[in-house]
């Protein structure tokens, strides 16, 4: 049996890693944009499963995709394209509830298993001053949410 992890994120691969079994990296090539008019629960599975079917496989192989968004007030925060945007969703985050969604699809075969976790957290208040900070070190620009 292959294990495959339809991912590029550095992230995904450190937590697979921790299970130490062997596992190879396909990255799916696909379009992630999300249908706003859809539950965004049901979207980010709708995308991981995408991920999963997208990347080769033998019939032997056990895939495993994810994809995360962060919810805020109705608004669906993906990974932010420049630093201007990193600091809006992170100023929208700033002292209120919201929501990770991580979809998650496992295929084995004909079989398949799609899922969404959610997690609801606070953001306590952040000062411009932090927000203004974190931004600058890139860290936030490969997340969702921008965290």
């Amino acid at each position: 049996m292959q294990l495959i992890l339809a991912s590029a994120s550095p992230r995904r691969k450190e937590l697979l890693g921790l299970f130490h079994i062997p596992f190879t990296i396909r990255v799916a090539d696909i379009d992630e944009t999300m249908d706003p008019a859809a539950p965004a629960a049901q979207e980010v599975a709708r995308v991981s499963r995408c991920k999963a079917l997208a990347v080769p496989r033998g019939d032997d192989a056990v895939v495993i995709a994810a994809d995360t968004i962060v919810v805020c007030e109705g608004k669906v925060l993906g990974k932010p394209h420049a630093p201007e945007e990193a600091e809006q969703m992170l100023s929208l985050l700033s002292g209120r509830d919201h929501q990770v969604m991580t979809g998650v699809t496992v295929l084995r075969g004909a079989q398949e298993r799609v899922f969404t976790e959610i997690t609801d957290l606070h953001f306590r208040e952040l000062t411009q001053k932090e927000i203004v900070r974190y931004v600058k070190s890139g860290e936030p620009m490969d997340k969702a949410g921008a965290y």
